[in-house]
């Protein structure tokens, strides 16, 4: 499983509770659209197994200086963008996505969990420990080797799934 997270916004620890942290836990890798805020949250989370991911516009230097602004990575069939989204609008987030050939995008920064289909499709995990008047949320992603599709699911911390969804391989 592949699990999504962003803004932690953190002082020393993954901040995660519930059904985020059984998938961490499950997870074998995690990706993070940034906000980790601190390198002592980041540490957490690189002590938690294969995590891949970008920094964004809170982090502090020492995050900075570890972590790239952008990131193209592989996972099962599919080709993922990753940015924090400070400074993509939808439209550059878009055109990252289809410069990088990806199947999927995924951004941070709104706080606000949602998944967009497109030409590219559009996730944004939310922030499972500040929502800031959104849900608190994470995104779960498990390949289904059959369909040859990943089947992902927006999740709250209390285990309640709100969104399914299904990203295919372009190629």
């Amino acid at each position: 499983m592949l699990v999504v997270l962003s803004d932690t916004h953190g002082d020393d620890g993954t901040r995660l509770s519930g059904r985020t942290r059984e998938a961490v836990e499950a997870a074998s890798r995690i990706v993070h659209a940034g906000d980790f805020a601190t390198a002592d949250v980041l540490d957490a989370f690189e002590s938690r197994g294969r995590l891949e991911g970008v920094y964004g516009n809170t982090d502090a230097p020492a995050v900075r200086e570890r972590l790239p602004a952008e990131r193209v990575l592989e996972w099962e069939g599919l080709r993922i963008a990753l940015v924090h989204g400070h400074e993509h609008t939808a439209t550059a987030r878009s055109l990252f996505a289809r410069q990088s050939n990806a199947d999927l995008v995924v951004s941070g920064h709104s706080h606000a969990p949602t998944f967009r289909p497109g030409v590219v499709p559009a996730l944004d995990p939310g922030s499972h420990a500040d929502p800031r008047r959104n849900r608190p949320a994470h995104a779960e992603l498990e390949w289904d080797d059959a369909a040859g599709v990943a089947r992902g699911r927006l999740c709250e911390p209390s285990g309640t799934v709100f969104e399914r969804f299904s990203v295919e391989p372009r190629v």
